[in-house]
């Protein structure tokens, strides 16, 4: 139904009760949510659901019910985050689709929750990483990169379609002065490498994380401690890349051998190099573009996959570093 001024009303109907009830959320959560971003009136009733307001918000409250009540008939669980993206991601593009981005499990974690894309940017992320050797994951904090690169990584390894896992990341911001921290090597290093850990022990229990580890089919390591290797059937992960020199970023990627990935990720806004020094991250975009098996994907805040306020954070400060830049 369509009035003078703009407005539709579309009206839904669901045959399964149980799925309509779990797709509207404990007490009508979803569909008060979708309402409020949208910024459109959803009510529901027996099996059928109303959505009014204006004709673009409409159509996209109602691809977005559609699409996720799809899914929970294809056996997706729908989890409360997955209405959020699933209005970010339809609001970005109508034409989206949900099942072809949320039911690409890349892998499932140790807490039998599937991984998967939350963003049309990530599948494009996790597709690029499939198929080339060379891939840089660039944008803000919280766009999954490191994640999804470590829960391919896990799935090439449990598939045999590699060896092992190499988790790098450059150990002291400016030059991996290592020196200066107190300890032996273990202690000196392991605070920059924890996150890379914790991300391992979210998709892998405990015990069998450690015992690769251990093993050396899943390595933890300073970047520096890449100097001099050649890197054959692994699948390599350099963390926080914007924090390489040129010579680093360099050195790393050379190490790259037969039947093997990289996966180079970070965030050019987050740079903590020493003045004077050119951050490898930024060079190397220059320098490789263009070079066929190589891939960079680029992430903005509208992929953010954490509290929803990150994304408000990360607007302000670009809108704070253009205003400071134009003065």
């Amino acid at each position: 139904m369509r009035s003078e001024d703009n407005e539709d009303t579309v009206k839904l109907n669901f045959d399964d009760n149980n799925l309509l009830r779990t797709l509207c959320g404990e007490h009508n959560k979803n569909l008060r949510y979708i309402g409020k971003t949208l910024e459109v009136k959803v009510n529901a009733k027996g099996n059928e659901i109303s959505i009014n307001g204006a004709c673009f918000d409409v159509k996209i409250a109602e691809k977005v019910l559609v699409e996720l009540y799809s899914l929970l008939e294809s056996g997706y669980p729908i989890y409360p985050n997955d209405v959020d993206y699933a209005v970010r991601i339809v609001s970005n593009d109508s034409s989206a689709n949900l099942k072809h981005i949320f039911l690409d499990t890349v892998y499932i974690s140790s807490r039998k929750r599937p991984i998967t894309p939350k963003s049309l940017c990530q599948k494009e992320y996790i597709d690029a990483i499939r198929n080339f050797d060379i891939v840089f994951g660039i944008g803000p904090a919280g766009t999954g990169k490191t994640y999804l690169a470590m829960a391919l990584a896990i799935s090439f390894l449990m598939k045999k379609e590699v060896d092992r896992i190499i988790l790098a990341r450059p150990a002291v911001e400016a030059g991996e002065k290592l020196g200066f921290l107190p300890g032996d090597l273990y202690e000196k290093v392991n605070p920059y490498l924890r996150p890379l850990y914790d991300a391992l022990y979210d998709m892998i229990d405990f015990e069998k994380a450690s015992g690769l580890v251990q093993r050396g089919i899943i390595e933890v390591a300073p970047l520096a401690f890449m100097r001099g290797r050649t890197l054959n059937d692994s699948f390599v992960i350099l963390d926080e890349a914007q924090n390489t020199t040129s010579e680093q970023m360099k050195m790393f990627l050379t190490r790259l051998g037969y039947s093997s990935k990289a996966v180079i990720t970070g965030d050019v806004t987050q740079i903590d190099l020493s003045a004077g020094k050119t951050s490898g991250l930024i060079e190397a975009q220059k320098i490789l573009k263009g070079i066929e098996g190589i891939n960079f994907t680029y992430f903005s805040e509208k992929d953010v996959i954490r509290h929803c306020l990150v994304q408000d954070v990360i607007r302000a400060y670009e809108r704070y570093e253009r205003s400071r830049d134009s003065v």
